[in-house]
């Protein structure tokens, strides 16, 4: 009786996590949906909400590190000052991966279709939960 009652915890825990997983790599990739949204709408700043707002969040790209909410917002404004610099963002998700229950990893391809020349790279972010949201605290994009 006792094995089947440890049995049926394991069962049941583990049906837990993987609901907990599934989860978070389900919101994680909404929320960038509503990035590429906002940016198709050309709102940067509504782009931005996913990210920490702390002058601690690292962005990395070909100019090197950048750190915190406010200057990552200003670089993109003043790397995307219109509408048609901006063109249309399309994000493949090519792994989200849970580290632990608020880190996650996630790694994939972004392309913008423009007018004036595509632009595309690969991005990997490093997302975690706090409190009660989930919000992107390094962003590598190239």
């Amino acid at each position: 009786m006792k094995f089947f009652a440890l049995l049926t915890s394991i069962i049941c825990s583990y049906c837990f996590l993987k609901a907990q997983t599934n989860n978070a790599k389900q919101t994680i990739s909404d929320l960038m949906i509503a990035q590429e949204k906002a940016w198709n709408n050309g709102s940067i700043d509504d782009f931005m909400i996913p990210y920490w707002h702390s002058d601690s969040l690292k962005f990395i790209g070909k100019n090197g590190i950048q750190r915190g909410w406010k200057t990552t917002l200003e670089n993109y404004k003043r790397s995307y000052p219109t509408r048609d610099l901006m063109g249309t963002l399309t994000f493949d998700i090519l792994s989200i991966e849970l580290l632990n229950e608020d880190l996650a990893f996630v790694t994939g391809k972004w392309f913008l279709k423009r007018e004036m020349g595509n632009l595309n790279g690969y991005f990997t972010l490093l997302w975690r939960k706090m409190e009660v949201k989930w919000v992107i605290v390094a962003d590598h994009s190239s």
